[in-house]
């Protein structure tokens, strides 16, 4: 059986409350974006193995057995005992980009492990394993825009459709660390509501949907910012970092057509228009 887990942006990212236990209380919108893995599972026959994982595409780093979707395998296995598999994963969501991409390969695993071995379990039930996972995994789950709080893990879901406008990703060949992004981020409530920006027309959103993560990582990755303002230029609507970087996406009518290859070598380009 094969899926293709979806990459997502944030849509405006507020980190609002430090918590007692270390983590950050934030809100922001998740959006699902057509930027795809692919992922197949099949059976292995006589193995003396548990998995045996094959990764093709952009390279990851580190152990397979730190890769999501193998703790996705291992955690529905503890619990029904499952097969040893094969696994493919063909990877064209850049890693470290604020888009989400092992998340969704762990949160299909699960989707993709309940329905070839019918294991009954709800949306409810395999977003609770998913937050097991990783905090955004579960949002993978249903796949729909949805407001996230919390430390991204308590969703409701929110009425917003980016169908028809032309989404242009620029992933630079930079690594932004999450945990000094946070390090370097003065908690606070935000000067406009998110709920209330996110229904105003995307011509308005420029000053008022923040993403509260660019203060800090701008100043230390100027780059990142330059592609954000070329986008402008390009003509977006709209133009943010997603999650905690690198990748920057810009929103543009569908009629405007950004350039091709614009920053050049080293960068990760993705154009599509939204459904």
């Amino acid at each position: 059986m094969i899926t293709f887990p979806n990459a997502k942006i944030n849509l405006g990212l507020n980190i609002v409350q430090k918590r007692p236990d270390g983590y950050h209380n934030l809100e922001t919108i998740f959006y699902p974006i057509p930027l795809e893995d692919a992922l197949e599972i099949t059976e292995l026959k006589n193995a003396n193995e548990k998995f045996r994982l094959h990764q093709a595409g952009i390279k990851i780093s580190g152990e397979a057995t730190e890769n999501l979707v193998i703790k996705a395998y291992n955690l529905l296995d503890s619990l029904y005992h499952l097969p040893p598999l094969e696994i493919h994963l063909m990877k064209q969501i850049p890693s470290g980009a604020g888009l989400g991409g092992g998340s969704a390969d762990a949160a299909f695993m699960l989707k993709l492990l309940n329905k070839k071995y019918i294991l009954s379990l709800t949306d409810d039930e395999l977003e609770e394993l998913a937050s097991k996972l990783g905090a955004d995994c579960a949002f993978f789950i249903k796949n729909k825009p949805t407001y996230a709080e919390g430390i991204g893990n308590s969703f409701s879901p929110i009425s917003i459709s980016l169908a028809g406008y032309k989404l242009w990703l620029i992933k630079p060949n930079i690594f932004v660390s999450t945990r000094d992004a946070f390090a370097r981020i003065i908690p606070h409530q935000p000067q406009y509501c998110l709920k209330e920006t996110i229904q105003l027309p995307i011509r308005e959103w420029k000053d008022k949907l923040i993403n509260d993560f660019e203060e800090s990582v701008f100043v230390k990755f100027p780059f990142i910012q330059e592609i954000k303002q070329e986008m402008y230029k390009q003509g977006a609507l709209y133009a943010s970092m997603s999650g905690s970087g690198s990748s920057v996406y810009g929103l543009f009518p569908a009629k405007v057509q950004p350039p091709e290859n614009l920053f050049g070598k080293g960068t990760f380009e993705f154009k599509s228009i939204l459904q």
